[in-house]
């Protein structure tokens, strides 16, 4: 009898240990390091010679406008991710306040499944073009951002 309780006592501490919050950001960070370091390097730095950028200290300057919030979303490796919704929202919140640092708008929303569903069907035609626009206007607003 009192191995099935220890048995039990320790599932429970296990399971409460793996839900925990320190264990939920370790596993945004696989999936960072899974899903998006194969472009953005492990530490986000990008390589920004190849086109890649340092999201750094940058990723929370998209949030300041619509198309930049939603240009997270749809860019390639976001929209075409094997995460489902709620795991890719997560992801992004995770990267957001893991990479944005100061950047970040105080009054930030965090991503949502519903968001992610929605903005995954509209991807992007033209990539490039998109980012290229997001960095134009933010720059206009006196964000300095490459």
């Amino acid at each position: 009898m009192a191995k099935g309780f220890y048995r039990s006592f320790l599932t429970i501490g296990l399971a409460a240990l793996l839900a925990s919050p320190a264990m939920a950001s370790e596993r945004e960070r696989i999936n960072f390091l899974l899903h998006c370091s194969g472009c953005h390097q492990s530490d986000g730095s990008g390589s920004p010679d190849s086109g890649i950028p340092d999201m750094r200290g940058r990723i929370g300057h998209y949030l300041r406008l619509p198309e930049g919030r939603a240009y997270l979303v749809q860019v390639p490796g976001t929209a075409q991710s094997s995460l489902n919704d709620g795991d890719t929202a997560t992801l992004l919140n995770w990267m957001v306040s893991s990479l944005g640092g100061k950047e970040v708008p105080a009054d930030f929303s965090p991503y949502t499944r519903d968001e992610v569903t929605r903005l995954r069907g509209n991807p992007l035609a033209d990539v490039s073009a998109a980012r290229t626009q997001v960095i134009t206007r933010l720059q206009k607003m006196g964000y300095r951002i490459e």
